[in-house]
């Protein structure tokens, strides 16, 4: 007996949001017309959406019509507050010693107290030239080619520079080159922005540049969004002669890049910018956020030099700036040079971690660089991630699973979870917690093995 119809039309229809052909926001056909596409009746139909909107994957209004629920992702791979009892091994983040936020403390009251005119009034552009040349000279420090603050525009963390960019650069419908694997903040912003993410394959050495050829020789992608040092999730750091492949593809297909290089700070030495090699279509992204401080929303974008005007004419018209003040704090502790020291205070800090997470987890697959945030961790075979996470949780320890990072929701999910090392402040209870999922993962062997 064949199943019902309206269950062919909800499988169809999850189908399509999961693609995104559906996007997040986007307006679903009424009743009537998507019967009269499908050759049934709109009562079939309003089973279908019925049973859709349970699901929470659509939701509908009287008067408005049916849409596609917004389903960040977010809340569920980043839980930024956890309850006293969870060891939270799932979101990225610098470990905020009580050291670090005394500092931060001690440099906003310095910039409060100094405080004029310019703080606390419009600027031009996106921000003052002393912030824009802070930041130049803290991306150039860690590889980026860049003469002066003119060539930067300020913004509020690299999630907001991704957003204007993808704004800016693309429209609705284009579709968005990512890795296969990636942060899921992308994710949600491709969706929420009714444009598609096209998965691009990864190995060890982040994405491959054949594949992005290949892709772009039959699909018309606008950008390319790449994480080339310690990428999340796989924390894979590309080489030079990688960026220059990738470089290549782009400069060849004339798509628009946007290098998000958040993490370049940990890298042991420099490593020359993917922007370096196509600087005209290149747009280079750091910030803060993770070398120092989440709170810190310092974002600095590095533009072609045909493009400035038309950014920060963006930036003006969405946001006018983003804040001057805590920019001057930024800005003073690069001035001073702390902000290196306290960058390189937190890459020694996940050597340690890395090397402690390999001493409990080593019996198991671990893809990580000796200085990343956080490891890749794959799981045995007879685990569904998803599953491992729940357990995880039951234990009290909070991580992220492999699913969550999946561009192509049609790919399988890799039997891993990421976890981040450096959230918990205190290195005995990142131990204890680190040994509680060896723990898990040994008794589910054991057990799986007595019970083949």
């Amino acid at each position: 007996m064949s199943a019902p119809k309206y269950l062919a039309i909800i499988n169809k229809i999850e189908l399509m949001i999961r693609s995104g052909e559906y996007p997040e926001g986007g307006k679903l056909p009424t009743h009537r017309e998507l019967a009269h596409q499908l050759g049934t009746t709109p009562i079939t139909v309003a089973k279908a959406y019925k049973e859709l909107a349970e699901k929470k994957l659509i939701e509908s209004f009287v008067g408005r019509g049916s849409f596609v629920c917004n389903h960040s992702q977010l809340s569920d791979v980043i839980k930024a507050e956890s309850r006293e009892q969870e060891s939270n091994l799932s979101i990225l983040q610098p470990c905020l010693s009580s050291d670090i936020v005394e500092r931060l403390n001690q440099v906003f009251s310095q910039v409060l107290v100094r405080g004029n005119d310019d703080l606390f009034g419009y600027a031009e552009h996106t921000g003052l030239l002393h912030h824009r040349e802070m930041g130049a000279h803290w991306a150039r420090k860690f590889g980026l080619d860049v003469a002066s603050g003119e060539q930067m525009v300020l913004v509020n963390g690299a999630q907001h520079a991704l957003s204007a960019l993808i704004e800016c650069y693309t429209q609705p419908g284009d579709c968005i080159a990512v890795e296969a694997l990636t942060y899921p903040g992308i994710l949600s912003l491709v969706n929420l922005l009714g444009r598609k993410a096209v998965a691009i394959p990864i190995d060890q050495h982040g994405m491959i540049p054949q594949e992005l050829d290949s892709i772009c020789r039959e699909t018309p992608i606008a950008m390319v969004i790449i994480v080339p040092s310690h990428q999340n999730p796989t924390a894979a750091t590309m080489s030079v002669e990688r960026r220059q492949q990738l470089a290549d593809v782009i400069h060849q297909h004339q798509i628009w890049l946007a290098e998000d290089n958040i993490y370049g700070f940990l890298n042991p030495s420099v490593i020359p910018a993917i922007t370096n090699f196509v600087p005209e279509y290149g747009f280079h992204i750091t910030s803060l956020s993770k070398a120092i401080s989440p709170g810190l929303r310092c974002g600095y974008i590095k533009t072609p030099d045909t493009e400035y005007e038309r950014l920060a004419a963006f930036i003006r018209t969405t946001i006018w700036l983003p804040s001057p003040i805590v920019f001057a704090a930024a800005s003073l502790l690069i001035a001073s040079g702390e902000a290196f020291d306290m960058a390189k205070e937190q890459r020694n800090m996940a050597i340690r971690r890395q090397i402690l997470a390999r001493e409990i987890l080593g019996h198991f697959e671990i893809h990580a660089q000796p200085d990343s945030y956080h490891l890749w961790l794959m799981l045995p075979e007879f685990w569904n991630t998803d599953a491992f996470t729940l357990a995880a949780k039951n234990k009290g320890i909070l991580v992220s699973s492999a699913s969550y990072f999946c561009a192509d929701p049609r790919a399988p999910v890799p039997h891993a979870i990421r976890l981040s090392l450096m959230a918990i402040k205190s290195e005995p209870e990142l131990m204890v917690a680190l040994n509680k999922l060896a723990d898990l993962l040994r008794k589910n062997a054991r057990f799986d093995y007595t019970h083949c």
